[in-house]
């Protein structure tokens, strides 16, 4: 995920966006740091969807040890 000071960062521009507008240079760290989270999201998202296996794509031997681990 992202770092957490590039994180804070987001959350100051989107409060000084409502509160008062950004400047132009701060909309475009705003953008990049926004699309940044994103390309970074989507990793982490795509990294889950590939771990998940679906019970109907099993084999028996896999569906045991899965029940095995869960008793």
């Amino acid at each position: 995920m992202l770092e957490k000071k590039k994180l804070d960062r987001i959350n100051t521009l989107a409060r000084k966006s409502k509160a008062e507008g950004l400047s132009h240079e701060e909309k475009k760290e705003q953008e990049a740091l926004r699309k940044e989270y994103i390309e970074k999201f989507r990793e982490n998202f795509k990294g889950h969807l590939n771990r998940i296996k679906f019970v109907e794509d099993l084999s028996e031997e896999e569906l045991a040890a899965i029940k095995r681990k869960q008793n």
